[in-house]
C-alpha cells in the first residue's frame, strides 16, 4: 500500500488551490471538481484502450419482445439495447440480468450474452430492490456532501448495506461537529435537496479503476482512503458517478435517479466516535402510498439504528411492515 500511496499526486489542498481558487481553504465543491477531473481522465484513458470495434451478439430473453442485437463489445450497454426495443424498457428498467448476473444498465457488455431487464414490480424483484436501496444511499451521500455549502467540510464515511426488511437506508458521515442535533427544518431541507437531485434523471455511471487512481481521487477523505486500502486485495476498485457525485461501491446500482419518487431524510443521530448516522426512506417511482402510511414509515426510519446492522430490529421491522401492508 505504501507503493500505491507513493503514486498519489501532491496533496489535494495544493492541487485545488492551484487549479480552482485563490484560497487554500478546501471545500466540498472544489474537491468535487477535482474528483471529476480524475474520473474523466481515467474514463477517457480506458475508452482509448478500445482501438478496434468488435461485435458481440446480445439475445434478449425477456418474457416480451424477444430479439437479437449486434452490439459493440466493451462499449454498448444494456441501456443501449433497451433503446432498440422500446421506450418502456429505458424508462422503467431498474437493472439488467446478463447471463443471469445482475448488471448495471450503463455497464458495458463484454461478450456474447443473454440479456433481460428487471423492474421493481417483477414477480421476483429482490435484486432490483437491493440495487434501489444502494442507489438511494448514494443519493443520500450526495445530498450530505452538498447540503452545507462551504460552511462545513463534510467527509462521507460509509453506507452500511442493511437488510431490505428494515425499510430504510443510511449513510455515516463526518460533519466536523460535536453534539449537533438536526432540527425538523434541517431534515425537511435535506429531503427537498434529495427530491431536487433525484428529479434530474441522472444515470448511475460505473467505472472500475486501479487502487492508485481511487487513492488519488479520494485523497482528501480519510474514510474513503481506508476503504480503498481494504479493497486492494480485489485488485480493482469500483466507482459510481451520479451527476458530479462520485463514491465507492461494488454495486450494481439502479439505472437512474428518477426511478425514485418520494424521499425523506428521517433522522440524524450522533454515533460514538463523532460520526453521524443519516437515516432515510424512499419509494420507487411507480409505487404509491397513502400519506398516513408514508408518515408511519418515516417515523419508523427516524428511530436511531444502532448495534449489529445486519440483524438489529429485524423481527420488529418485519412485524411493522406486515401491519403497514394490512
Amino acid at each position: 500500500m505504501s507503493r500505491l500511496k507513493a503514486l498519489i499526486r501532491p496533496s489535494v489542498r495544493y492541487i485545488v488551490h492551484r487549479r480552482y481558487c485563490s484560497t487554500e481553504r478546501v471545500t466540498n465543491a472544489l474537491v468535487t471538481e477535482y474528483r471529476n477531473d480524475i474520473f474523466e481522465e481515467e474514463k477517457r484513458r480506458q475508452q482509448g484502450i478500445v482501438r478496434r470495434l468488435e461485435k458481440i451478439e446480445v439475445v434478449h430473453v425477456g418474457p416480451n419482445d424477444p430479439g437479437t442485437f449486434i452490439m459493440n463489445k466493451n462499449l454498448s450497454t444494456p441501456y443501449h439495447c433497451a433503446m432498440h426495443i422500446s421506450e418502456t424498457y429505458t424508462k422503467y428498467s431498474a437493472l439488467a440480468l446478463v447471463n443471469g448476473e445482475p448488471w448495471d444498465m450503463w455497464r458495458p457488455l463484454t461478450e456474447d450474452c443473454e440479456l433481460s431487464f428487471m423492474r421493481f414490480r417483477d414477480e421476483d424483484p429482490e435484486e432490483a430492490n437491493k440495487a434501489y436501496w444502494r442507489s438511494c444511499a448514494l443519493i443520500l451521500g450526495a445530498v450530505m456532501e452538498t447540503a452545507f455549502k462551504d460552511t462545513f467540510y463534510v467527509q462521507l464515511s460509509r453506507a452500511p448495506e442493511l437488510p431490505i426488511i428494515k425499510g430504510m437506508f443510511v449513510y455515516d458521515v463526518d460533519l466536523g461537529l460535536k453534539n449537533w442535533t438536526a432540527t425538523k427544518d434541517n431534515l425537511r431541507s435535506l429531503s427537498l435537496s434529495a427530491i431536487t437531485m433525484k428529479s434530474k434523471d441522472m444515470p448511475f455511471e460505473r467505472l472500475e479503476v486501479d487502487p492508485s487512481v481511487a487513492l488519488r481521487l479520494f485523497q482528501h477523505n480519510q474514510y474513503k482512503q481506508r476503504e480503498v486500502e481494504e479493497r486492494v486485495r480485489g485488485g480493482r476498485v469500483t466507482l459510481y458517478r451520479m451527476g458530479k457525485f462520485i463514491d465507492i461501491h461494488d454495486g450494481p446500482m439502479m439505472s437512474k435517479s428518477s426511478l425514485v419518487s418520494m424521499f425523506t431524510v428521517a433522522g440524524i443521530h450522533e454515533l460514538p466516535g463523532g460520526l453521524y448516522r443519516v437515516q432515510a426512506v424512499a419509494l420507487p417511482h411507480d409505487f404509491y402510498l397513502h400519506n398516513s402510511v408514508w408518515n408511519r414509515l418515516v417515523k419508523r426510519a427516524s428511530v436511531p439504528l444502532v448495534g449489529d446492522l445486519s440483524t438489529a430490529g429485524a423481527e420488529e421491522s418485519l412485524r411493522e411492515t406486515r401491519s403497514l401492508a394490512a
